[in-house]
């Protein structure tokens, strides 16, 4: 008998929460190499080198807000 507590690990598998996650990934994948062709556009002078770090440090800013 349940005691009102559960565990979320019990739940029968959805495949609405792995939509979500698979939907969530594909948006931040889009979102860096969204990121990644603004700062070529707008900035033609970064070298390959700064425009790898700009896009590293919004992509970990990205993650932290998660």
């Amino acid at each position: 008998m349940s005691d009102g507590n559960f565990n979320r690990a019990l739940l029968p598998h959805t495949p609405y929460a792995s939509g979500m996650k698979a939907g969530k990934r594909i948006a931040k994948m889009h979102a860096v190499d969204l990121m990644r062709e603004t700062l070529s556009r707008l900035l033609p002078t970064l070298s390959e080198e700064e425009l790898k770090k700009e896009v590293e440090r919004f992509d970990h800013e990205m993650a932290m807000r998660e």
